[in-house]
């Protein structure tokens, strides 16, 4: 085992070794990529956080409790490509300043363009101002912070890894940085100050604070918290922290592109605008829809829609891991569910049945790319995210982010250009959860009636 996986975690012992750390790696040829090590990088040219012990201490111990190993550096001749090569991810951990020189920069670039990931803490933003594809990963860079004091956060992605176990509202004290850029056209943005709550925010109302993105092959994820010691203790700040990095190694799924235009049918407070048709129900909890008995659907009979992207939230629930349930599109209204199953399609959410009847399927036509699928899926009790794309007769299915499914209709008794659309309760045994259900319309949107 390498002597950073024995450490003690307390900072003073994390501290004192920083200074003459060595990295594991065979010298002679290049090693593996290893999916369970992850390399904390902590140098700093600038202004150096008293916190970095901390962070690292807590990095180590969300390893030891999840199953990855954890090396620490502050030494830049890290970042050569035989010794990056055996990691999942690198996180900046408040590196300061121009901390690598031009071959190791361009050694990480590689690295990022071979499907490496990059995990961002706080004073992450505020390094290698010269280096423009660093800027473009991490997402934005720093520009100024008010004093230390409490915040709230709003969380905008309640799916994602790093932000699931939180509320929609997220109170903490934190240094809460303000960024030269607004990167919300370029990455995903999961969390964003309301800067009516603090003082000193300078963002105009628009305040991302931590997001995530596809870049150049790599997965980046990055978040303005974890200025203060007491962040690292902290059991949903370390959450988010194990999230951030499970999902840059690719040990979990989410959808990270951008997202903008879409406007919520279920924002988690409310189902107005939404009928129960049939039997059972849907409980509103933590902003969170779970279906309970069946068979029946909640569908938005506030309106139909035409050329569309639709994007929600949802996770297996149940004990066994084996629920049921769909998303239905393209449906005329009705309070009868089977009218939807006769008339619309139902995109489903199923772990065993047939390959035509589980998860990413349009149900009993057409079987989701099954590698694909697999690739993109977390398992039960994990969240995940589809993406409904209509447009005229063709359907594409996207589940965090990757499509999945590409299918078109060519039965004259159905149509996919107008509909309503609905979630599936389908049993007393199935209990599956929803989450945030969006809708962005396209120009080309059918007019009229079916």
């Amino acid at each position: 085992m390498h002597p950073v996986a024995r450490l003690a975690t307390t900072a003073a012992a994390a501290a004192t070794l920083l200074a003459t750390m060595t990295l594991p790696g065979d010298t002679t040829r290049a090693p593996e990529r290893d999916e369970n090590r992850v390399l904390v990088f902590s140098k700093t040219a600038g202004f150096r956080h008293d916190s970095i012990p901390d962070g690292i201490a807590a990095v180590q111990a969300l390893g030891k409790q999840h199953g990855f190993t954890v090396d620490a550096t502050e030494d830049a001749a890290a970042f050569n490509d035989k010794r990056l090569a055996r990691y999942a991810a690198v996180v900046f951990l408040s590196t300061t300043g121009d901390v690598l020189h031009t071959a190791q920069q361009q050694a990480f670039e590689r690295y990022i363009a071979r499907g490496g990931g990059y995990v961002g803490v706080h004073a992450a933003a505020d390094t290698e101002y010269d280096w423009p594809f660093y800027g473009d990963l991490a997402g934005a860079y720093f520009q100024s912070h008010p004093a230390v004091q409490p915040a709230t956060v709003r969380i905008e992605d309640r799916a994602h890894p790093a932000t699931a176990h939180l509320a929609a509202a997220w109170g903490r004290t934190d240094e809460w940085y303000n960024y030269r850029s607004n990167p919300r056209t370029r990455a995903h943005v999961l969390a964003a100050l309301d800067e009516t709550t603090y003082s000193g925010g300078t963002m105009r109302g628009d305040h991302p604070i931590a997001w995530c993105q596809e870049h150049r092959g790599g997965r980046a994820f990055y978040t303005g918290a974890g200025h203060t010691r007491q962040s690292f203790a902290d059991p949903a700040f370390r959450t988010h922290l194990l999230g951030g990095i499970r999902w840059a190694t690719g040990a979990a799924q989410a959808d990270c592109r951008p997202e903008t235009g879409y406007r919520a049918l279920f924002d988690g407070t409310s189902t107005r605008g939404w009928k129960q048709a049939g039997p059972g129900s849907f409980t509103l909890q933590d902003g969170t829809l779970t279906s309970s008995g069946g068979m029946g659907m909640l569908w938005y009979a506030a309106r139909e829609f035409g050329a569309y992207s639709l994007k929600l939230d949802w996770k297996m629930s149940g004990a066994d891991g084996d629920d049921n349930s769909g998303v239905f599109i393209g449906f005329p209204p009705s309070d009868d569910p089977w009218s939807a199953v006769n008339n619309g399609y139902e995109i489903q959410i199923d772990a065993t049945d047939a390959p035509d009847r589980t998860t990413g399927s349009v149900y009993g036509f057409q079987a989701a790319d099954i590698e694909a699928r697999d690739a993109a899926l977390n398992p039960p009790g994990e969240w995940n995210t589809y993406e409904l794309r209509v447009e005229g007769e063709r359907l594409r299915v996207y589940l965090n982010g990757r499509k999945i499914n590409d299918f078109t209709n060519r039965d004259p008794a159905r149509s996919l250009r107008q509909g309503h659309i609905g979630i599936q309760n389908h049993g007393d045994e199935d209990r599956i959860s929803f989450r945030t259900i969006r809708v962005k319309e396209y120009a080309t949107a059918a007019k009229g009636g079916r």
